[in-house]
């Protein structure tokens, strides 16, 4: 099977996708509501008020703006994040003004002028390739909800008040995927989106089964009809019978825990870690019995700002999260901006592929008393709190960068400094690397898409952006012979890691530890309970001498029958 082939299933039954929340859930299907379509371009009827038709701009976009923000109260997190900024977007000046402009130069009407200035909007957005271009889609969210303001048709995204069901859609909006509720919502189908867009993180996180670039939904998968989505193998079963819709309601039903320590059946140690973004999330990983956190993302502190935070504004954000942590490991990964997280105090807004450019440490160039203060303020959190505190640079590609780093971390009295493995750069280069680094933690997600050259958001390349692609399994494989080499521990903190069967694998190459979404905990370290080390080691071989994601899957998937035991 040749690495850009698209899997395929031979049952006219099943639809083949991307699997990118693993679970079995089963549930007639819904539609994501439509959006209201394109306004009809005829300009204003001669003698209308133009004035008063852009004046009917604003007024919407506040009442958009205001709903998003409510909604945002109700959730936290990354899900709070994603709504909060939709609803900026949606007060948007430049938008705002854009639509108006066009209502009076072109007697537009208020609906159309939106739909032509989200357009040019959008399409400036694009043009900056990469992580930008993701933000074309919240403009076409924030556009869709204001011309259902504007037009007074129902507003578009999942609905509310049903039984649960199957959600079938094209794609779905960050703020969609922000509002998902599991009770209601017992799996996702989409025909575009990756392995790591918002739907897939946020749908590991709420742990619903998903399967993501699956080829002619929604129009092969009609409201009503009862499927069955397998998202761990990434199939949809259009026509289930009575057994597998069975063992279907006993995966919803089942609830499984984490005991701590995470370790293979024959006792080999796993830590099992949980990613955070904030103080909320922390003490969510606390609860599902993480043994730590392997990823703490600090942007939290400084997204939506002007200015960096004082010294003192993070010391307390900082110890709201470690002290869920008392004596337990908590890796704080330094501030991840640029690309997708432009903060105007440390990047550039004229970036040609901002990808590819100033971001992660990197920002140090520009405003090295960022990272300055940053580890001022991490280390008086260590100091005032009882976590056994690490920290971390993100976008490291060099062993100079490395060494750098870790000579900051200890003027700062942080003696425990490593790196993120996010590039093939630092992944070939990890014996240097981990020669000055205590360790590394490898960044699934980003590795993947600079490994593959496919944009991680793209649904089109959505087999490519896989973590199970071979090459990115033999880079992996190459940072624990790096870290071996030097006598240093490599973790996984990318979303590879919340993949039960993935896990084996990973475990298998040398991975030592696995940070991953809390409601992962509990399968991941069940599988591993399962399997030895040698089975992993085995499983591992089998994944790296593969020739594309799907049979590396395949191949693994058919040696774990631990996984359809456990639903998975």
């Amino acid at each position: 099977m040749r690495i850009d082939d698209q899997p395929t299933t031979a049952d006219p039954r099943t639809l083949q996708g991307v699997g990118v929340s693993p679970g079995l859930a089963a549930g007639p299907v819904v539609l994501l509501a439509p959006p209201p379509g394109e306004p009809a371009a005829e300009p204003l009827a001669e003698g209308a008020d133009v004035e008063a038709e852009a004046a009917r701009i604003r007024p919407a976009a506040e009442q958009v703006a205001a709903a998003l923000t409510a909604a945002a109260a109700s959730v936290t997190g990354e899900r709070r994040d994603l709504l909060e900024t939709t609803a900026q977007m949606a007060q948007d000046p430049s938008l705002v003004k854009t639509a108006a402009k066009r209502v009076r130069t072109d007697r537009l009407t208020a609906p159309r002028a939106v739909w032509e200035a989200a357009a040019t909007v959008a399409e400036q957005l694009r043009a900056l390739g990469g992580y930008m271009a993701e933000r074309a889609r919240d403009v076409a969210d924030v556009r869709d909800r204001l011309i259902a303001e504007l037009t007074g048709a129902p507003v578009p995204g999942v609905p509310r008040g049903v039984d649960p069901f199957v959600l079938v859609a094209t794609d779905l909006a960050p703020a969609d995927t922000a509002l998902l509720d599991p009770a209601q919502v017992r799996a996702i189908v989409t025909a575009e989106g990756g392995p790591t867009s918002h739907t897939a993180i946020l749908a590991r996180a709420l742990g619903i089964p998903a399967v993501v670039g699956v080829t002619g939904a929604p129009t092969a998968l009609p409201a009503g009809a009862v499927v069955l989505v397998d998202g761990s193998a990434g199939t949809v079963r259009t026509d289930p019978g009575p057994e597998e819709l069975a063992a279907a309601e006993r995966r919803a039903t089942l609830e499984r825990t984490f005991t701590p320590p995470g370790r293979t059946a024959d006792g080999h140690p796993v830590q099992l870690l949980a990613n955070v973004g904030d103080p909320a999330a922390a003490a969510g990983a606390a609860a599902a019995g993480a043994e730590g956190v392997g990823l703490f993302r600090t942007e939290f502190c400084f997204l939506d700002r002007a200015q960096e935070p004082g010294v003192a504004e993070q010391v307390a954000a900082y110890r709201a999260v470690l002290t869920h942590f008392p004596g337990k490991k908590v890796v704080v990964r330094t501030l991840d901006a640029g690309a997708d997280k432009p903060l105007p105090f440390v990047t550039a807004d004229d970036e040609p592929n901002p990808a590819l450019g100033v971001r992660g440490l990197r920002t140090a160039r520009r405003a090295p008393e960022v990272l300055d203060h940053q580890l001022q303020a991490i280390a008086e959190a260590a100091g005032a709190e009882q976590a056994e505190v690490w920290v971390m640079a993100p976008m490291v590609a060099t062993a100079q960068e490395t060494e750098d780093f870790v000579a900051a971390c200890a003027r700062h009295g942080l003696p425990t400094a490593g790196v993120m493995v996010e590039t093939p750069a630092a992944a070939l280069l990890s014996g240097p690397v981990l020669a000055r680094a205590h360790f590394a933690s490898i960044g699934t997600n980003d590795l993947t898409q600079y490994t593959m050259a496919a944009d991680r958001m793209l649904g089109s390349l959505a087999e490519l952006t896989d973590s199970w692609q071979p090459a990115v399994l033999r880079l992996i494989s190459a940072t624990c012979a790096g870290g071996a080499q030097q006598s240093r521990p490599v973790g996984v903190c990318g979303e590879a890691a919340a993949d039960p069967a993935l896990a084996t694998v990973l475990v298998g190459l040398g991975v030592s530890s696995l940070s991953m979404t809390p409601r992962a905990l509990a399968d991941v370290a069940a599988v591993l309970a399962a399997t030895d080390l040698a089975t992993c080691r085995r499983l591992a071989q089998l994944a790296v001498d593969a020739e594309s994601a799907a049979e590396a899957r395949a191949r693994v998937r058919a040696e774990l029958p631990v996984l359809a035991d456990l639903g998975l």
